[in-house]
């Protein structure tokens, strides 16, 4: 099997066409969403704090997993 394939014309003509049209979303949020994003500003600090340090730690890995 190929590495890689070469897109036809119109398929490319297509995605242009597709990344340059409006973005909009599909529908308006339901009620339970709305509560939801309303509680999201809510965050148990613990669990913020272990947000925290994980985020450090991930970006302080060194060797095999580090992202470069």
């Amino acid at each position: 099997m190929a590495d890689h394939t070469d897109p036809s014309d119109a398929t490319e003509a297509e995605e242009q066409r597709e990344a340059e049209r409006a973005h909009t979303a599909d529908r308006a949020p339901t009620p339970d969403e709305e509560a939801a994003a309303e509680r999201a500003g809510s965050v148990d600090p613990k669990v913020a704090e272990a947000y925290d340090k994980a985020n450090k730690t991930g970006a302080n890995v060194k060797g095999e997993g580090q992202i470069e």
